[in-house]
């Protein structure tokens, strides 16, 4: 039975084989005051070697390892039960999956299975551990969603809509967990060098799009990618950059309930706010990607010089 001894918070985190997900469990585990113990989930614990290398002697002590599919009922009830007292003080719900390209090109059964992981496989693990929070009044719910969660991307469609699912469930679903003293947070990263994220660029760029015509073929990989790779290099932060701004928000006595990663993005994020028709921020992205995208290309490359180590250390944590 995993548990946490003394007054320790339990801490159970999905998606930890690599990237975001490892890191908050090896930055948690290795507190130096050892207020938590990590209970690391992945859907194959034979991935386990990154996660048990980078958590060193925690491993074992502040830190287990339990199998768990967030796609999988049994798998998740399998997984909570073997959690003392199915006592969880703080669940942070990582998992997740990408999905790119032209939407007449993806299948059905691709943009279920990204809802699967990304929407209900979340809500799924709410499920289970929301009960027993209500009942002892207590314990605080983390939720990784995106930049995207708020503004929609163009070739993002299907997953920026999962994250805006998301989004909406935990909105609605706050102010019912408030009235039981349990807290939801969400993070919203913006660009993120992982693994994960290098990967799907890379074979993005080689495939064939079946179903899409050539001119959208052509602006989603002449256009689209090396915008959204000059992005990457300007504006990407690291994962340990999303550890530290989520154990922040672990330790705040007040945590808030929207939580950007990346100050960078909080000016996008307004613009569609301020003009309640859509139209600005619909047209501004349009001229940035298909009129100015000399312009962006540019303008990337002075705020990659301009965006150092020091500036993006002050864009990763909550006031």
């Amino acid at each position: 039975m995993a548990s946490g001894g003394g007054e320790q918070k339990v801490v159970l985190i999905t998606g930890c084989s690599s990237g975001i997900g490892l890191r908050i469990a090896v930055l948690l585990a290795r507190d130096e005051h050892k207020r938590y113990h990590v209970i690391a989930t992945m859907r194959n614990l034979k991935k386990k070697d990154q996660l048990v290398e980078a958590a060193g002697d925690a491993y074992g002590k502040t830190l287990t390892l339990l199998a768990l599919d967030v796609c999988s009922d049994d798998s998740v009830r399998q997984c909570i039960d073997s959690v003392k007292d199915r006592h969880i003080d703080v669940l942070i719900n990582n998992a997740g999956v990408g999905l790119l390209g032209p939407v007449e090109s993806i299948s059905m059964d691709e943009m279920k299975k990204v809802f699967e992981t990304n929407f209900f496989g979340t809500v799924r693990m709410i499920k289970e551990v929301m009960p027993d929070m209500k009942k002892r009044r207590d314990g605080h719910i983390i939720v990784m969603s995106s930049v995207m969660g708020l503004q929609g991307v163009v070739f993002n469609d299907v997953y920026t809509a999962s994250k805006f699912a998301i989004e909406g469930f935990c909105e609605s679903m706050a102010v019912q967990l408030l009235k039981f003293n349990v807290k939801l947070s969400m993070i919203e990263p913006g660009p993120v060098h992982t693994e994960f994220e290098t990967k799907m660029m890379q074979e993005v760029a080689k495939m064939e799009y079946p179903g899409a015509d050539a001119d959208t073929v052509r602006y989603f990989k002449d256009v689209y990618i090396p915008s959204s790779i000059d992005i990457f290099e300007a504006l990407g932060q690291r994962p340990d950059d999303i550890a530290k701004c989520t154990k922040k928000v672990i330790e705040s006595s007040r945590p808030r309930f929207r939580n950007l990663t990346n100050n960078l993005y909080t000016p996008i994020v307004a613009m569609k706010y301020a003009d309640e028709t859509g139209g600005l921020s619909v047209h501004t992205f349009y001229n940035l990607l298909f009129n100015f995208g000399s312009l962006m290309h540019i303008t990337m490359s002075i705020l990659k010089c301009l965006t150092c180590n020091c500036l993006r250390r002050r864009t990763i944590s909550p006031d």
